[in-house]
């Protein structure tokens, strides 16, 4: 009985000493660890990808964000303020209960099939809406040339990044909007299309916080 309770207390004081000793190289050192070296390595990814303006953070380079009017009395969501370059849809193509606005404590998308009734209905929408806000005088923005990006949101609800074609089709609108010619804005497009990682990964994309910060400096 003696040595059965000895083996006891023996097998818990061991498991304590593990447990003390784990708990400060997995709970103390090794995050320490971790962090200086990406504090000290990639401090810019480490802290979040932030950007800047005019010293304060305005957003992260990896979370998209709206471009939007002020609520108006009696509406639900706001308007876009179409001065600016407008991301992918937010709203998980406009059923999505997940992530209606960007929001960050939760991510994903509807999963709807493609022959949902409610998914076509809503692409046929924001095709519809994307072609009206986006025509200018002299500008007609055909319903063909809209990309699945301007129509869609992402896996996520939470992409920053639109396509190239998906930028270049808001260009008319950007430039009249803001009174710049349609030039400068082509020009602003341009240098900030990143194309693919190592050549081959990924596809060409605009990260819209980054374009529409270049275009508020821009028009000043």
């Amino acid at each position: 009985m003696n040595n059965s309770a000895g083996n006891a207390l023996r097998l818990l004081g061991a498991g304590l000493r593990a447990l003390l000793v784990l708990t400060v190289l997995c709970g103390v050192l090794y995050p320490l660890a971790v962090t200086g070296l990406a504090q000290g390595l990639f401090p810019h990814q480490a802290n979040g990808s932030e950007v800047e303006e005019s010293g304060k953070v305005v957003g992260s380079s990896l979370i998209g964000q709206r471009y939007d009017l002020p609520l108006k009395k009696g509406q639900e969501t706001p308007a876009p303020d179409l001065k600016w370059f407008q991301p992918r849809p937010s709203n998980g193509l406009g059923t999505n209960s997940l992530n209606t606005r960007y929001r960050l404590i939760l991510s994903g998308a509807t999963n709807l099939s493609g022959d949902n009734k409610d998914l076509i209905k809503s692409v046929e929408d924001a095709k519809a809406a994307v072609v009206k806000d986006n025509s200018t005088p002299g500008y007609r923005v055909r319903a063909a040339a809209v990309p699945p990006d301007a129509v869609t949101s992402s896996g996520s609800g939470l992409d920053p990044d639109i396509s190239p074609a998906y930028a270049q089709l808001q260009v008319h609108r950007v430039a009249e909007r803001n009174h710049i010619s349609v030039g400068r804005v082509e020009r602003l497009v341009r240098d900030h299309t990143q194309q693919r990682v190592l050549g081959f990964v990924g596809e060409p994309r605009v990260n819209v916080l980054a374009l529409n910060t270049a275009l508020r400096e821009l028009v000043g």
